[in-house]
């Protein structure tokens, strides 16, 4: 009979860059159960919301994520529009394009960000090295378009805060020329190589009727076959007008989520390049000035999947109640399905399959219901995972013994 040991990854871990933590139970090599141990980071972002006026939100919620720092203030603008009547008949066309141009640079940079840390993850530091090296020039088009190569500071309710300039378009559009051959180059390394074809092929395995059931998003469930996409579905920008498609894969394994995510680098450009030659003259502003009392929602499409954003206004010049729900809240919990039944040596690279991003995800208030529901602060939250912590490594080293 094998002995059940306990594997810890996190909260501190090398292959991961935010805190989070996974108990991994394992029988000799195999993952035999997983405990998710979330509410490492807490930052108070919905709280901290409501003592900002509506413009100062939009440069805060671009601080949820680095990577998603297009993707939240976009959800969050298209929150407060829905109370002033939607985007469409807001915000001029030329910010329309603009706003939905950032958008996808932002799925390209964050695909190729991901396809490096995969790659370093499973030993592969060529594509690592790939994948960042190729990331420079789309952070140059950030640079270029929003004077920024993060936390672009672009998004305002009513429009874009700053245009982009007639004589950087054909640079631009040489830029994506030069990124496609690169796209082509990771295509190959991934589809044809027998190797990572071994390595991630029929790994993770997340079906298609577990991923309804555990309503996953975004790429994680466009790998296993399930055909959503806020940008089809719910569109927001210039999505209906532009010629693009859904990339679907059908067996939910990590090769899968890796296939999606390269193709739909192609897409992105793709929808660049039409952006660019259609953009019209015009204002990038609707300069609005004061927010009626009531209650919106945003719905972007981020790298990860759906990010969600509602607002409630009384009419005053700040927000009374912002909730936030970024895709890795519902993604991460699918590791529960997918890591299970697998090696340990797949953990990590199944953990980081749906790309998670933990800063994103953790928002929220604690109260502590046994000390007179008493609302938590940062360090009183430090002291209770110290203790948990603690716990922990007594458990751990008691079933040592």
């Amino acid at each position: 009979m094998s002995h059940k040991i306990i594997v810890p990854i996190g909260p501190y871990h090398p292959l991961q860059e935010e805190p989070e933590f996974f108990q991994l139970y394992v029988e000799g090599e195999k993952v035999v159960d997983i405990d998710i141990i979330i509410g490492y980071n807490h930052r108070g972002i919905e709280k901290l919301s409501e003592s900002k006026h509506y413009d100062q939100v939009a440069f805060l919620v671009e601080r949820i994520c680095g990577i998603c720092s297009s993707s939240h203030p976009y959800a969050y603008c298209l929150a407060v529009e829905d109370l002033l009547g939607g985007e469409a008949n807001i915000v001029p066309e030329r910010a329309l394009y603009i706003r939905t141009m950032i958008n996808e640079l932002e799925r390209i940079h964050s695909h190729l960000l991901w396809f490096g840390l995969a790659g370093h993850f499973i030993g592969y530091n060529t594509v690592w090295m790939w994948a960042w090296k190729y990331r420079e020039p789309v952070l140059d088009m950030f640079e270029m378009i929003t004077g920024n190569r993060n936390s672009y500071a672009m998004f305002k309710i009513g429009g874009v805060r700053r245009d982009i300039k007639d004589e950087d378009i054909p640079i631009l559009n040489k830029m994506l020329d030069e990124l496609t051959p690169a796209l082509d180059l990771f295509r190959g390394a991934v589809m044809d190589d027998p190797v990572i074809k071994a390595r991630l092929k029929g790994i993770g395995i997340l079906t298609k009727e577990q991923a309804i059931d555990w309503c996953v998003v975004g790429p994680t469930a466009r790998a296993s076959g399930i055909n959503i996409d806020v940008r089809r579905d719910e569109p927001y920008g210039v999505f209906d007008r532009i010629d693009w498609k859904v990339i679907l894969e059908e067996d939910g394994d990590i090769f899968a989520k890796t296939v999606v995510r390269i193709l739909e680098l192609y897409e992105s450009v793709n929808i660049i390049r039409q952006c660019l030659d259609k953009i019209p003259k015009g204002a990038i502003d609707a300069d609005i000035k004061d927010i009626p009392a009531g209650e919106g929602i945003g719905r972007v499409e981020a790298p990860r999947g759906e990010c969600f954003h509602y607002i409630k206004s009384d009419g005053t010049n700040r927000p009374v109640r912002h909730k936030i729900r970024a895709p890795s809240y519902m993604n991460v919990a699918s590791d529960k399905l997918t890591a299970v039944g697998g090696t340990i040596s797949d953990a990590t690279i199944t953990l980081a399959a749906v790309d998670p991003c933990y800063c994103c995800t953790e928002r929220v208030a604690v109260i502590n219901k046994g000390d007179n529901n008493k609302l938590m602060n940062g360090w009183d939250l430090i002291k209770l995972s110290q203790e948990k912590t603690l716990k922990l490594k007594e458990q751990y080293y008691g079933r040592l013994k």
